[in-house]
């Protein structure tokens, strides 16, 4: 066990529910003492595997933040084999005031991995998860959407790991949350990446981008919800069948991946954005994608976005105005063969 300074009133190898807080130290311009209070629950049974369950790494993601709540209120001890951890607003303080990063310091909690013991309370937070709660864990589901900033189309994703069994196991768990795509990706916006931390511990882990932006509709509600439960059955933590895509009557998942950089497209400069094609459509080299439009210039011409290459959109920028820098779209194309064997 850390030195952590994070103290929690939950006993982890307490069989049965419990309900608590983790309790992260911090001051502020109104208080020298102040302790920032994140809910915590935990229901464990029996022999079997540890899971935590987590949303609101990025505060304005709402579908998991969502999904975990309804989750762990409607579960009763009976159903669970194991041990499940659920903490539905990992970084409460940007949870509450709808933002990507924590406005008690700025920072990114998906880039503060493995964190800081003598850092911010975000450092801190990510220190404790690094250091307490991923090492009990056999798999970590971590439930993202792209928030205000993009629209992505509802998908489980992954890294795409070197370890071949390690890869089939994080392909197998992403595959049963049962989405149209599972996305491969790459990390662009920096290291610290949480999934980066866990999967440094060989643990499996599964996140999601469902969707984006103010709106959530009742399909990406259930998407997430149903999904969730699949993976949980899935992992042999909770009772039940597993369903897959063909037990829905729908086609298999469809593998993608956005691994080079040119599949990343950011503004060239700032503007009003349109976008000319939906998530989830086929697009072509050198097709028009979207234009920005200048508000101070309505004389120029607008800019026009053109694809790289080949490929399906599988998210593109969520709000209109535009900053020069800000992600258009991401373009996806099919797994190769070879890499889907990998999976089998």
């Amino acid at each position: 066990m850390s030195d952590s300074p994070v103290q929690t009133n939950i006993d982890f190898s307490k069989p049965g529910t419990q309900w608590g807080t983790l309790d992260i130290p911090f001051s502020y311009n109104l208080s020298g003492w102040a302790k920032l209070k994140i809910p915590i629950s935990t229901i464990s049974n029996g022999e079997g595997p540890t899971v935590l369950l987590m949303a609101g790494n990025h505060g304005d993601e709402y579908p998991g933040q969502i999904a975990i709540m309804k989750l762990m209120k409607s579960l009763e001890q009976e159903q669970v084999t194991g041990r499940i951890i659920f903490i539905p607003a990992i970084n409460m303080p940007a949870a509450k005031a709808a933002t990507r990063l924590s406005p008690l310091d700025g920072k990114n909690l998906n880039r503060c991995f493995p964190g800081d013991i003598d850092g911010t309370a975000t450092d801190l937070m990510a220190h404790y998860l690094s250091n307490e709660i991923f090492p009990i864990a056999d798999a970590v589901i971590d439930l993202h959407t792209g928030g205000r900033g993009v629209y992505f189309y509802p998908c489980a994703h992954m890294h795409l790991v070197d370890d071949l069994e390690y890869r089939r196991r994080m392909a197998k768990a992403a595959q049963a949350y049962n989405t149209d795509f599972t996305f491969l990706y790459a990390d662009v916006a920096g290291k610290g990446l949480l999934p980066v931390e866990v999967e440094s511990k060989g643990k499996t882990i599964v996140t999601t981008e469902m969707g984006g932006g103010e709106v959530t509709t009742a399909a990406v509600h259930r998407t997430s919800q149903d999904g969730l439960k699949n993976v949980l059955i899935h992992l042999k933590v909770i009772e039940g069948e597993e369903k897959s895509r063909v037990d829905l009557g729908l086609p298999p998942t469809r593998w993608v991946q956005a691994l080079d950089a040119e599949d990343y497209i950011f503004a060239p400069e700032s503007g009003l954005f349109e976008s000319f094609v939906d998530v989830g459509a086929e697009v072509s080299k050198d097709q028009p994608l979207g234009a920005l439009y200048f508000l101070e210039r309505p004389d120029r011409e607008s800019t026009i976005i053109h694809a790289n290459n080949d490929g399906i959109a599988i998210a593109h920028r969520g709000p209109t105005l535009t900053s020069q820098g800000d992600i258009l779209f991401c373009l996806a194309h099919n797994v190769e063969a070879e890499v889907l064997r990998t999976f089998e």
